[in-house]
């Protein structure tokens, strides 16, 4: 490849816009995760409600997603809400009034429990909440789906 060639390449390939990693919710009860974007599919496994997920590739009525513990598979796109989850993936995260690791601590989550995204806080971490409306910040490095 010519130094002419590879630079056009370079500059082509920057252009590009960076995809957006986007997250959803599950927002049915329970859904059923398949290995294909159809019914007839095989079941692999189900997810609760509010589970966060990454969307990796939309098709009419199907989207195939990433779970937080990577696995890759189908579900019906209706099961997906708009709300941002997240979810612990430390066997314990430390919920904090503030986001420093001085700050007061106000609860311990134990793993899976998921929460409200509601912004990314200070390098590091994340502004939570809780359904039962306690809210808080968690290190980034404790949680999935932001």
């Amino acid at each position: 490849m010519t130094r002419l060639s590879a630079a056009v390449l370079l500059a082509m390939t920057a252009a590009l816009p960076a995809a957006a990693v986007e997250y959803r919710s599950i927002d049915a009860p329970v859904a059923v995760m398949y290995d294909a974007p159809s019914l007839k599919g095989k079941k692999l496994y189900l997810i609760r409600r509010f589970a966060p997920v990454e969307t990796v590739v939309p098709l009419e009525g199907w989207t195939k997603v990433r779970d937080a513990e990577g696995t890759l598979a189908w579900v019906e796109s209706k099961v997906l809400g708009e709300r941002r989850t997240v979810v612990v993936t430390a066997s314990r995260a430390d919920v904090r009034q503030a986001d420093k690791p001085e700050a007061p601590l106000l609860f311990e989550a134990e793993k899976w429990v998921a929460f409200e995204f509601l912004e990314p806080a200070s390098p590091g971490w994340v502004k939570i909440r809780h359904r039962d409306g306690a809210t808080g910040y968690v290190r980034s490095t404790q949680v999935w789906g932001f």
